[in-house]
């Protein structure tokens, strides 16, 4: 997979999340994904556990995780802005339904 298309991958998997529970919730400040306490441990356990091909597809790439630990150390005023960047990309939406409920459960790892 190239450097380009894993970090499509996984800027599409955040944005996701964002975007199915923001939509979800109506709220951005209660959006989980964008509050999470989730570790990057916590969240790669989550989509170990609940799926194994998105996390293979992470594991597979430093980029790809470098990125998503960088979003979890991020503040939250960061995610937000991060994920309105996310949203506006055609590949993001790609993963939405993916990786929403990685965000609500990843605190169970």
């Amino acid at each position: 997979m190239s450097a380009l298309s894993s970090k499509s991958l996984l800027v599409a998997a955040l944005g996701g999340v964002a975007v199915s529970i923001a939509l979800g919730a109506g709220v951005a400040s209660a959006d989980p994904l964008i509050d999470t306490t989730c570790t990057y441990p916590q969240v790669v356990a989550a989509l170990n556990s609940e799926n194994p091909a998105l996390a293979e597809k992470l594991n597979g790439n430093p980029l790809a995780a470098a990125m998503v630990g960088n979003f979890l150390s991020a503040a939250p005023s960061e995610r937000a802005q991060l994920v309105q960047e996310y949203q506006a990309t055609s590949w993001g939406q790609k993963y939405f339904g993916q990786m929403a409920a990685i965000a609500g459960t990843c605190n169970n790892y």
